[in-house]
Formats: C-alpha cells, structure tokens, sequence
C-alpha cells in the first residue's frame, strides 16, 4: 500500500502527540511557559516537515525506486538528428507509457516530424523547448496563404503560441488603400500588414485581431473572412488554465504574420486536458527532466545525468535532510523539556523554602502588583548580576527599590538567599527587605529606597565629578562614619545573628546610601549561613568580585574560607574610600610596571611604604582624597593601617570585625603597623615573588 505526502504528515502528527501526550494530565495542573512553546514548535516543525514534502523537486520521495528506474530504463531520452525526444512527447516506436497521448512525433532520416490531424501532411519539427512546452514547425509550401485558415494548427493537444490578446482569433481586412498601423507599441499593436499573400490588384490586405472595436477598422476597409482557431481546442485548453504569460510571452500580430506568411514556420504550444504538465515545467525550468508514473498519475523530476548512484545521492541527501530536520526538532524539544522541568524544581525549591520561612516572611506581593507599583517598569535604577532594578511605590506611599531577578541565573538561589538572610534580621547598617514576589519563575526583592544610591558614585572622582549638583567628593570625617557604618553592619551580620551570615561580596556597588548618607549593605545573593560555632564553611567555587576576593577563596593553600573573607574585603573596599581610586591587581600592575608613572603604582604598596617611613600620604599626589588638615591626614593612615590588617593575606592573622571597630576607635599613636601584606610588585618582576603569590 502506497503512502501519500498527506499520510507522511498525518504519522508526523500522531508521532508528535504520542511523544507529548504524557505530559497532558501534568499541563492541565501545573503552569507551563515552556509547553505552549514546546506545542507551538511541534505544530512548527510539522509545517516544515509537509512543505518538504511538498517540494517538487523531492517528489522523487514520494515515488518508489523500483518504479522511478523502471521509468528511467524504459523511456530514455530519444535523439533524432539535433533534437532530443523524452517525456512528454514520445517517438511513435517507443512504449506508450513514455509520453502522453496525441504528443507523439515521428523520427524519419534524422528529421522530426508532427503529424496533425487538421492537416493532411506532417510539419517538419525544427526546435522544442521543454521548458515552455513549445513545438516550432516548418510550415513548407502549402498551403500557398496559411493565414485564410488556421484551423489546420489546431489538434486538441497542439495550438498556436500566441499573445492572450489576440486569443479571439485573426480577423482579415481588405483595403482599398494602405493604411497606417500603430507602430507605438510592436508587442501590442493590433494591425499587421499589409500581407502579400492577401494583397493584388486594387486592394491590400491586412490583419486584425478580433478583440479589435470594430468602429476602429478603417472606412477604406472591409472585413473579408475570420481566421481562428478551432474552438474545441480553446475550450478543451482553458479547462485546464495554465499560465502561459508566466512562463513565456508569445508572439505579437506582426510577429505572427510574419513567421507564418514570410518565414513560413509557426510556434505550437502543447497542452494535455487529462494531465497537468505544469510540474514538468517547473522541473524543467529547475535544469532537471520530467518522468511520470502511470500507477499514482504525479509527474517526478531527475536529474538528466541520471544513473543508479545519483538516486541513491538524491535518496540519501533528502532522507538525511529529513533525518536532521527531526532530530534538530527532538534535540529543541528536549532542551525545552529540561528547561520546563528545572523551572518546575525551581519553582518547587523556592515554595518548599516559603512554606517553612512563612512565619517570619516579609509581606509576599503578586507580579501585578509589582508592576502597577513601579508603573509597568517605567523608572530603572541600575543594572546587577542577578537582574535589574527598578523605583517603585508601595500602596501607602512609601518609596522602594524592586529587584527583578533573572530566570536564567541561580536556579531560585538568589532568591532564597536573600529571602533567608536579610528577611528576619532589622539594623541600621543593612538594607531591610519589605517584601517579595514569587510567581512561577519571576522572582522579586522589595527593598527600602536609598536615594544616594551606591557608595561607589561618591568616592570614586571620576563619578564624583561627573555628578551635577548635590554632594560632591566626600569629606574624610564622613568617610570616616561611613566605614564605622559599613564594619557595623558587616560585625552583626557576624555575630549578632542566630546564624553567621558570610557576604562573599563586600564592595562599593553594594554599599547604599540614605538620605544622611548613612550606609547600608546589600545585595546578599552570594551570602552564606553558617553555625556561629563554626566560622569555617565549603565552597565549591569562588564568590565574590574581582578586586575584593580573599586570597582563600582561590586557594586553599592561603587558608580556609571564613568570616574573615569578609574582612579582606573590607580592607579593600577601605582603601578605595581613601584613595578614591579603584583597586588594581598588583599582578597585573606587575607586568607594566616599567611603564607607570607615579600616579599609576599599585596604591596599597606605595601607601605602605609611606607609612613604614614616615613620609606624608600626600594623596592628592596619587589622584586620591586631598587631607586638608593634621585632623584629614591622621584619619586618612587610620583607615589605611586598619585597612593593612584586614587585607593580610593569612586569614588567621586578619582581625574580627570587632576588633577592625575597635581599632578604628583608638588613637593613631596607638596603632601598630602590620606586616607587608603582599608581595612587591617590583620582587615579583624581579623573579623573586613567592609561589604562594604567584598563584593568586
């Protein structure tokens, strides 16, 4: 039993709803994004999968092999003299099943000829294109005027190419005079002549098409006869319409006259009621042969050099066309069916984390809600690793900072996180959390406004100037308060939990600003909770920003993961607030060291050899904060001594965030140096760096 193209679609389509019919019953419970895709795709890939089918050049597919050589071997292309003879006009001595019936021609002493049975001798066929279904015949000698009678043209298979406007056929004018023709237009014009066959003695004759107004034939003219084709031919032809101006322009009047009367040769279409050649066409136009198969009445193409091997290379590449087509579609469906199942354990994960924490939960706010605080997402603050943040309002009025984190980053990590550490936990000195949203996979952070915004557009100078108005560059004395602030908040989340809560991301961008400029620390997707008994945690990778890392947490040989990574960036984020200048790996600062000026050295080494000689810090040398009095200076080497015991690189020897407080509490006088906390950039490009250094 044969398969049609239409029985390949409909097992595509049962295929398709076998493999996602499991799933039905899960659909109709659970929210899904991912499965209208997934149905939208499968509903995609059928399309494409019936339009390949479709193609008329893989129709090949849809024809057995044995059929499609049996076709090949049976009716090879005939060559009589220069012409070639193949489907579908066949030699009357080939098998029938080569051609149609009624387009069979006769191959005589190298010579073609077309047997028509409105005339009595056969045409001389001197060219055929395949490509536009188009016979030209020698007309020979008789009869003497062809144009009295076109009829003997005519055979339900063949007509005359002709333009579609002269398809009422040919009326003939004789004239007592010339007259003149409309010569404007050659394709169009709708008089030729005058005709020496119709012509003699006192009157001239010319032709006329009979879409022609007949109020526009001229006085001096009168219609003699009409010449036209057999209307059973046109009858039988327009039943089954076929485009001939898209495929190929006939003739004009003149030019017609002019084949017929003068080149004696006439351009025959051929068409065939029963049968639609027009595949042949396409198939020819493509460079390729048309063959036909009588069992399933469709017309095929091939290739015109065809062998065995070629059908198994035409076989081959649409079978792996197909192949590649389904299997890109599985591999698709399969990617979003993992997708849709780590969205559902995401989902899963953050409900099971709401339900245990609902006791103690912030306020829990719907996505519209959300939006129709923050007016459809219309007002964006910044832009963070784990999404976008946006100004809102909430119902009573209060301003608030919207977090809106990204699907695709922490599977619901982030989220929890945050939810778990800053959720229940109230200071001065750490950013509150007012709400939450958790709908499907949106997840969002309501957090109270901080109209400064970050520390790092204050204490960096190249955001500090930029700034229009407002607050610029920071004093010291504020610093100052600014960092007790920060190791405040830092020592509770320390110690003044029932569990220690470890940052992991202690920097600028993620320290907030009040309307006083009172500091608030924030964005806790990295934190970790941990025993208060036990400061050391496992971590499988490293947290944090380039800049502020602990030294631990690219390697272990420098120490266990702590509390105290926190405190290194501390330290860092301590040295920028005085140097107003972004921290800079010294071993990157290593390899272009010859080039730097001054200004460009590594600011912690040059800070330290100031203070181990006694020199003044002199900052506004290194483009950083300018001490403008005794009381600046003596701030500016207390916060860089405080910030050299928190960046050591041992983390045994850094102090706790009670201890960095109460050293920033003491007098200057009192406070001891630390020891060099890293490696000389200048010994490291001498070769004598350590290898401890060396892999940081």
């Amino acid at each position: 039993m044969w398969l049609t193209r239409q029985d390949h679609v409909v097992w595509l389509m049962m295929l398709l709803a076998k493999i996602t019919g499991k799933k039905n019953r899960e659909r109709e419970r659970v929210s899904c994004p991912a499965c209208a895709a997934m149905s939208l795709l499968l509903n995609y890939y059928a399309f494409l999968f019936f339009l390949w089918l479709q193609h008329p050049c893989l129709q090949v597919v849809g024809i057995s092999k044995k059929e499609k050589h049996r076709f090949i071997e049976r009716c090879p292309p005939s060559p009589c003299g220069s012409l070639e003879i193949r489907f579908p006009l066949r030699l009357r001595n080939s098998s029938a099943t080569c051609g149609l019936v009624g387009l069979d021609l006769a191959c005589q002493g190298n010579a073609t000829f077309l047997s028509l049975p409105s005339s009595s001798s056969p045409f001389r066929v001197t060219a055929i294109d395949y490509r536009y279904g188009l016979l030209t015949v020698d007309l020979g000698s008789s009869p003497p005027c062809p144009l009295r009678n076109l009829s003997f043209l005519s055979s339900p298979t063949y007509m005359p190419a002709y333009n579609d406007y002269f398809d009422f056929g040919i009326g003939l004018l004789s004239c007592s005079k010339e007259i003149q023709t409309l010569d404007s237009d050659s394709r169009w014009n709708q008089v030729a002549g005058p005709i020496s066959c119709l012509s003699g003695g006192n009157h001239v004759g010319y032709a006329i098409s009979l879409r022609t107004d007949i109020n526009s034939v001229p006085p001096e003219c009168t219609m003699t006869s009409v010449s036209h084709y057999n209307n059973s031919n046109f009858h039988l032809f327009f039943q089954k319409p076929f485009d001939r101006s898209y495929w190929f322009i006939g003739p004009s009047l003149k030019e017609l006259v002019e084949d017929i009367t003068e080149r004696r040769q006439a351009n025959l279409w051929w068409s065939y009621p029963d049968y639609s050649t027009e595949n042949c066409a396409e198939c020819e136009l493509g460079g390729k042969t048309c063959g036909f198969s009588w069992e399933r009445n469709v017309s095929f193409c091939f290739n015109k050099n065809h062998n065995h091997r070629s059908t198994v290379m035409i076989i081959a590449g649409t079978s792996t066309a197909g192949v590649l087509v389904l299997l890109s579609a599985l591999v698709i469906l399969l990617y979003i069916y993992r997708k849709s199942e780590m969205e559902r354990e995401t989902r899963l994960k953050v409900e099971r984390f709401l339900a245990n924490y609902k006791t103690t939960k912030p306020k829990r706010y719907t996505f519209s809600e959300l939006k129709k605080m923050t007016k459809q997402l219309r007002h964006k603050l910044g832009q963070g690793g784990f999404g976008s943040v946006y100004k809102g309002e909430l119902p009573n009025g209060v301003p608030v900072a919207i977090k809106m984190l990204e699907t695709s980053k922490g599977e619901g990590d982030e989220f929890i996180n945050e939810v778990a550490t800053i959720g229940k936990i109230h200071h001065v000195n750490v950013v509150r959390l007012l709400g939450f949203c958790s709908e499907g996979t949106r997840h969002a952070l309501i957090y109270e406004f901080m109209p400064n915004g970050s520390l790092e557009k204050f204490i960096f100078l190249e955001d500090a100037k930029s700034r229009r108005g407002g607050y610029g560059p920071l004093t010291m004395e504020k610093l100052l308060e600014i960092a007790f602030g920060i190791a405040r908040g830092i020592e509770y989340l320390h110690q003044g939990c029932d569990q220690r809560i470890l940052h992991f991301d202690i920097k600028p961008h993620n320290i907030l600003l009040d309307y006083d400029f009172s500091p608030k620390i924030s964005d806790f997707g990295l934190a970790k909770l941990c025993s208060r008994d036990h400061s050391i945690v496992t971590m499988t990778a490293a947290r944090g920003t380039m800049g502020y890392i602990a030294p631990e947490m690219y390697s272990r040989n420098f120490g266990t993961v702590s509390y105290k990574s926190d405190v290194y960036s501390f330290g860092m984020l301590l040295m920028e607030m005085v140097s107003g200048r972004k921290n800079v790996d010294p071993v990157i600062e290593s390899l272009q060291l010859q080039k730097m000026e001054e200004s460009d050295v590594y600011f912690p080494e040059w800070a330290y050899d100031r203070l181990i000689t006694g020199a003044d810090i002199g900052l506004s040398s290194m483009g950083g904060k300018k001490a403008t009095d005794d009381t600046d200076e003596e701030i500016v080497k207390k916060l860089l001594i405080v910030a050299f015991w928190c960046i050591q690189w041992n983390p045994t020897d850094r102090p706790t965030m009670t201890r960095v407080i109460q050293l920033m509490m003491e007098d200057l006088e009192s406070l001891h140096i630390p020891p060099k906390p890293f490696i000389s950039p200048n010994q490291q490009h001498n070769g004598s760096s350590s290898s401890t250094t060396n892999e940081v």
